[in-house]
């Protein structure tokens, strides 16, 4: 893909030497991309970024990425190994790029290095895809997630996840279907996979809302997803109920359940 190797091309010519290695992760190797999968990204360096290479790979990521590029969203994550081998947490990441921050970035801003909850998931997905761009296989370069951490980065970010309810229904609906599959299985699952897991242990009333969330997701861009009025207001119970569902099981996922 074209898009794969511009994005590839940039980031070793911004990281140089201290470049480690550039992976897929998310859609494209779990399960395949999809209508408005974005292309995920990991990228491992020696050491942080100094402030002309987070310029140089932010100005080249809003040139080749998303649909003024003609292509998909790029989401890019790099992290320094030292950081994230041996494993801790919560994990830092040193660089973030995505299309929801494209308005930050064209006024200037430069993603820093803070903790990222979400690179359990990227480097757990990472491992599982094994699909380097560059660099040595993801298992010789990245330690493994413990299980709890997976449960603990699926958790981290629920309260930020229900405030894009509105806007990002679809998205929002199946990312909760995976969070309880993950806190449940200790799997990642792709998202139609997570609902289709999920579907059978809600109550039936809110089973459309998840078979609707899934169809688009197999079918639709979000530009072209419609929600009828019944199905809207039937959103929030079928949010409620995997709520509901995923804190019942979080103290187990978590190893935090009282034990006698």
């Amino acid at each position: 893909m074209d898009q794969l190797r511009a994005v590839t091309r940039l980031v070793t010519q911004v990281a140089g030497p201290d470049l480690v290695g550039i992976y897929l992760h998310g859609s494209s190797v779990l399960g395949g991309l999809k209508p408005a999968s974005d292309l995920d990204i990991l990228v491992v360096s020696r050491r942080s970024l100094d402030e002309d290479q987070r310029r140089g790979l932010v100005a080249g990521l809003l040139a080749v990425s998303g649909p003024r590029a003609g292509g998909r969203p790029v989401e890019l994550t790099a992290v320094v190994v030292s950081q994230v081998r041996p494993w801790r947490w919560p994990p830092m990441g040193d660089f973030l790029y995505g299309e929801w921050l494209r308005s930050e970035y064209e006024a200037g801003r430069l993603p820093r290095p803070e903790p990222m909850p979400g690179l359990a998931l990227a480097i757990a997905i990472t491992l599982a895809g094994d699909h380097p761009l560059a660099g040595p296989p993801p298992a010789g370069v990245l330690d493994p997630v413990p299980p709890a951490d997976l449960a603990r980065a699926s958790l981290a970010d629920l309260d930020a996840l229900l405030t894009d309810l509105p806007g990002d229904t679809r998205n929002v609906v199946l990312t909760l279907a995976r969070i309880w599959t993950t806190v449940a299985t200790g799997k990642i699952l792709p998202k139609d996979a997570a609902a289709a897991w999920a579907l059978p242990r809600l109550a039936p009333q809110h089973r459309p809302v998840l078979e609707h969330a899934r169809r688009l997701y197999l079918t639709r861009t979000y530009e072209t997803e419609t929600w009828s009025d019944d199905l809207r207001a039937q959103v929030r119970p079928c949010v409620d109920e995997m709520l509901a569902r995923i804190r019942d099981l979080e103290p187990l996922a978590l190893g935090t359940a009282d034990r006698d």
